[in-house]
């Protein structure tokens, strides 16, 4: 027996049927944790699995899992298949037929030119041109965009969404037609990445993946559910995002929690992403830093660039035109790894130029790596600068982002 049940905002039906078988540091900015902890719909799950679960982004999330430490479980999924639970991130729909103009004033992204179910990075920017958060942004069907956000930054993006939504329908902007702002609250998110990511969820859908390339999503069936897949991630390696409703979280979490597949939390989350190249909210990015700094010009459309009307645009433009006077760099660390906070030092006069912002050792290159923040002109790759580590200065090359080479499926 079939049951169709409603799937608010990201489909009209989902079906269920009989199923043959059955380093991470809080961040010292924009996560702080307030009043009691969050729970995603899988922490029963998380606990029954022998999870560490630690304060994150105003959530309880597993650090690891029983005896696998972060090292081991970031090597299983560079070399195989892992799950994470991503569930504390806020997924929305907004809708109506100017929803593409909203967003483009909400956003410098070049939205108008997404295809249905393809999906880009973007920020959001306050009026000074600095990241209130970074987002992705999926078209849909229609009139109608998914938008994930950072749980970190849950109410400050959702407080700027409702006043801008709002502002917006009052406007003659929306004569055409008014945007509607829906949160799915509650509802699951499981990223299921690495290079057996792909083979794992084939085995479980008649739906060719193949045909799912990088930054494209799909409804897809999944042994009787139908759920929203987007391949992508945050680990630099072939992967999936998979949206589910609250009710049903858990039955799927256990459903892609198998062998080969490795239950994985943020210690590993965080070592994949610096690999990776990628930045974290509050520590890499805040809203003192714009898109230029921070080396996100590529999210900024080119057709955006000159006289747009997004929010933040003489901040960015200015930065355009007349250069940061910052930019976000990787850095290789001689020695000892560098944490974020470490003064990056002029090597020849050790003057501060800058700020480390992540920094780990490396578990697939076995080296320290580090992200940080340097003046222009100093950014260049090769650069040798020193970072300032227990009262001491170590080496530090400016080295090329991802440290380790991605590989998303592109088809």
């Amino acid at each position: 027996m079939i049951r169709t049940l409603r799937q608010p905002g990201l489909s009209s039906h989902i079906l269920r049927a009989s199923r043959p078988r059955c380093s991470i540091l809080m961040p010292r900015r924009g996560y702080a944790v307030s009043g009691e902890l969050k729970k995603t719909g899988l922490y029963d799950f998380h606990v029954q699995n022998g999870a560490k679960m630690v304060p994150f982004a105003g959530y309880s999330m597993p650090l690891q899992y029983g005896e696998v430490g972060q090292v081991a479980a970031h090597n299983h999924v560079r070399s195989s298949v892992g799950l994470f639970d991503v569930g504390h991130m806020v997924q929305s729909i907004f809708r109506g037929a100017t929803t593409t103009q909203f967003l483009e004033w909400l956003t410098p992204s070049s939205l108008s030119s997404l295809t249905p179910y393809s999906s880009t990075l973007s920020v959001l920017l306050n009026e000074q041109g600095g990241i209130i958060d970074d987002t992705v942004i999926t078209k849909h069907a229609g009139d109608s965009f998914y938008v994930v956000t950072n749980a970190g930054r849950r109410d400050r993006d959702l407080a700027w969404f409702r006043e801008k939504v709002e502002e917006w329908n009052a406007s003659e902007r929306s004569e055409s037609g008014k945007v509607e702002l829906e949160v799915l609250e509650g509802w699951g998110l499981l990223a299921l990445q690495g290079p057996e990511a792909a083979a794992y969820l084939q085995s479980l859908t008649s739906f060719d993946l193949k045909g799912l390339t990088f930054g494209h999503s799909a409804f897809i069936p999944i042994e009787g559910f139908n759920l929203h897949v987007a391949r992508g991630g945050y680990t630099g390696e072939d992967g999936f995002e998979i949206s589910v409703p609250p009710k049903h979280t858990a039955e799927v979490a256990e459903l892609l929690a198998r062998d080969p597949v490795q239950l994985t939390g943020l210690g590993a989350r965080d070592s994949l992403r610096l690999e990776a190249g990628m930045c974290l909210y509050g520590q890499d990015l805040d809203e003192d830093t714009t898109p230029v700094e921070a080396g996100l010009t590529w999210v900024i459309g080119k057709d955006r660039r000159e006289n747009a009307d997004f929010i933040g645009f003489k901040g960015v433009k200015k930065h355009l035109v007349d250069g940061p006077p910052r930019r976000r760099v990787g850095l290789i660390v001689e020695g000892a790894p560098a944490r974020q906070g470490a003064t990056i030092l002029k090597g020849n006069t050790k003057e501060s130029i800058g700020t480390v912002t992540s920094g780990i050792p490396s578990p697939s290159l076995g080296k320290n790596i580090a992200m940080g923040y340097v003046q222009s002109g100093l950014h260049k790759k090769g650069t040798e600068l020193e970072v300032e580590v227990r009262k001491q200065a170590r080496k530090a090359i400016i080295t090329p982002m991802p440290f380790v080479k991605t590989n998303y499926y592109r088809g």
